[in-house]
């Protein structure tokens, strides 16, 4: 249906739509307002301020996205970033996606395209077959290889950064009696912001082998083996950089691309469950992202291999004529 009430009018119903209908935060929602702001200010500077979302063309956009391309950062005087070119563009495709949901005459969502970073490292991540050379890299005869191997199926199994790794202790991944080897448990995350997290029976096998080889007493989930200790009530947990390390040398030792890293996990545990079918806004909260668009960049990964599908089963070879 065509609205007879202008794009900048809809400002309010966008936003309860994306806290009612979207379960966003209040800091998403805080977002899109500030990023609509500065389409809304663009509309009205072109006497376009009574622009009805059935009249908005690709030459409005395009005219917007080179507003975006040439407009100076207030603080740093200097261009915008690509990456925050694309937070205006997503917010205003977010709005378009809301008109498509209500019946509201407008362009496609996917007629706004977002500007390509030249500078913006593509996603990194493993195909199923090279994880399992990854996982399988340690020497699980030794008790460091055995936490090797935990570490490397914990980083799969939950998605978590290196350093809410590094803060587990041993206490906080134990399957309650009686349960199965699954464990979910909550941590802080960035920015203090709390999230659950999940270690599956495989990723909890492999860390129970590990804790069971241990006679230390340290409280520390995953410690070093290799430092002496210079007290003994030094904990002998290891650190970022320690195991940031220890992912590296099985990415050599298993061949894989040489840009790979312990991030390269995440990416890779967040993409598979994308390619599963896992909705973003799910996805958005296993990883513990605070903005849905940050959680964004692995669809064009994932909209590439719905692409490859496509073409390898739907390509209509099959049809005679």
């Amino acid at each position: 249906m065509n609205s007879n009430k202008t794009i900048i009018n809809y400002l309010t119903d966008f936003l309860d739509y994306s806290e009612i209908e979207k379960g966003l935060s209040s800091e998403t929602q805080k977002n899109y307002h500030r990023f609509l702001e500065k389409f809304f200010k663009w509309l009205r500077e072109n006497k376009l301020e009574n622009l009805k979302p059935h009249e908005l063309t690709n030459d409005h956009i395009w005219k917007y996205r080179l507003h975006l391309s040439r407009s100076i950062n207030e603080r740093s005087k200097v261009g915008l970033k690509k990456s925050t070119q694309n937070y205006y563009l997503i917010a205003l495709r977010n709005l378009l996606s809301y008109f498509v949901e209500k019946d509201i005459n407008s362009l496609p969502p996917e007629k706004i395209k977002l500007a390509k970073d030249k500078n913006n490292k593509e996603v990194n991540f493993l195909k199923i077959e090279q994880l399992e050379k990854l996982l399988l890299a340690p020497d699980t005869e030794t008790i460091a290889g055995l936490r090797d191997r935990a570490i490397l199926e914990s980083l799969f199994s939950t998605g978590l950064r290196v350093a809410e790794l590094v803060r587990l202790d041993r206490d906080q991944v134990k399957p309650r009696a009686g349960h199965s080897g699954f464990l979910e448990i909550s941590i802080i995350g960035k920015g203090s912001k709390v999230r659950t997290v999940y270690f599956s029976d495989r990723a909890i096998s492999w860390i129970k082998k590990y804790n069971d080889k241990r006679v230390d007493l340290d409280p520390a989930l995953f410690i070093n083996f290799t430092t002496a200790q210079k007290n003994s009530s030094d904990s002998r947990r290891l650190t970022v950089r320690s195991i940031e390390n220890i992912v590296k040398k099985y990415i050599m030792i298993a061949g894989l691309p040489v840009m790979s890293s312990p991030h390269t996990l995440r990416h890779s545990y967040a993409t598979d469950l994308l390619a599963q079918g896992v909705d973003l806004r799910l996805v958005q909260e296993f990883l513990g992202h605070s903005n849905i668009s940050t959680t964004q960049i692995y669809t064009h990964v994932t909209n590439k291999q719905l692409s490859d599908i496509h073409q390898k089963f739907h390509s209509g070879k099959r049809l005679k004529n």
